[in-house]
């Protein structure tokens, strides 16, 4: 499956829908995306990432103090992103 983002916009939100492998690519083109956006909540939709690598498992694990929160990730992926947190406490 092909790496594709789809933005879609809600009355709450704006919505970024992940799909196939997130990989160091994929995420600096993401992050060049959600800089473009104006203030408010963003939503990522991993709902049909398949895989990722360490460069974007870093990266999500970074957007938790931020405006943008992700959605429909995958268990792996959560257990990653968190213990990549974990890592990186002070």
């Amino acid at each position: 499956m092909p790496y594709r983002i789809q933005r879609s916009v809600s009355d709450e939100s704006i919505v970024f829908s992940l799909s196939g492998e997130l990989d160091s690519r994929h995420v600096e083109e993401l992050e060049r995306l959600l800089e473009r956006e104006p203030q408010g909540r963003i939503l990522l939709n991993l709902k049909d990432v398949t895989l990722v690598e360490r460069a974007a498992v870093r990266f999500l694990a970074r957007l938790g103090s931020q405006r943008i929160e992700c959605v429909n990730c995958p268990e792996y992926v959560r257990r990653w992103v968190a213990a990549e947190r974990e890592e990186n406490v002070p």
